[in-house]
């Protein structure tokens, strides 16, 4: 198990470094991770074992064929063919083993998935600080593109602004010119008053004085006899007019 997971971390670091070198080759020509064809390499995790130390996939290449207790019954027929035939001789070293192997054994089921967890958390914390830079760079870029959508929707507020104040402008420009022409408007019509209250006087003032002069000429021409004469009609005239009545 432990020479597998050897290969695999070296092939983990030799694809790593595979990936470093393309994605600086693709971020050199286009400036942008193709993420797609060069992705991010990710950290392996060992392949499921039984018995602690014999791969998942033998179990499972006996399955389809022998069933559930097919990899058991080979595995206990092998070990028994080889002892019994001496071809795996059973001396000194072997129980030297034997005994190194159950110390191994204790000493994983024991203390393996605390170690276990702990290298697990060293990778991890090894990894998050690896990566924190990079999530602070995205983050960093995801606020300066918040900032700069925030920009732009300022730049369109200002652009409302301004033609708010053209408008206001405009408006002004309106209310000074109809108040301009109310002024030529009230200024014309005071004059014209002025002149029709003038023609009206000076009409008033002839009127008068022909008047005064008409009635000053006939009551110069009118002598005492004629008034006599007038005056004798008039009676004659109302007298006449009550006994009618």
């Amino acid at each position: 198990m432990l020479s597998r997971i050897a290969l695999r971390s070296a092939a983990a670091r030799q694809s790593a470094t595979t990936a470093l070198v393309a994605r600086g080759s693709a971020s050199d020509v286009a400036g942008v991770r193709d993420e797609k064809n060069f992705p991010r390499p990710v950290r392996g995790e060992p392949g499921k074992v039984r018995l602690g130390f014999v791969p998942e996939e033998w179990f499972q290449f006996f399955h389809s064929k022998t069933g559930v207790t097919g990899p058991y019954t080979f595995g206990v027929g092998l070990a028994t063919y080889l002892f019994s035939k001496e071809i795996y001789v059973m001396e000194h070293e072997y129980y030297t083993g034997l005994s190194i192997f159950l110390m191994v054994y204790y000493a994983t089921t024991r203390f393996g998935p605390k170690i276990a967890a702990w290298l697990d958390k060293e990778v991890d914390a090894v990894e998050n600080s690896w990566n924190e830079g990079r999530v602070q760079s995205i983050k960093d870029l995801e606020q300066a593109i918040e900032d700069e959508k925030t920009a732009q929707w300022r730049a369109q507020g200002q652009e409302l602004l301004i033609q708010a104040k053209k408008e206001n402008v405009l408006l002004q420009l309106e209310a000074a010119y109809r108040e301009r022409m109310m002024n030529a408007y009230t200024e014309v019509k005071r004059r014209l008053d002025y002149q029709l209250e003038k023609s009206n006087v000076e009409r008033r003032l002839a009127q008068k004085a022909m008047v005064d002069w008409v009635v000053t000429n006939v009551t110069k021409a009118i002598t005492p006899d004629q008034e006599k004469q007038a005056l004798d009609r008039c009676i004659a005239d109302l007298s006449a007019l009550a006994a009618k009545h």
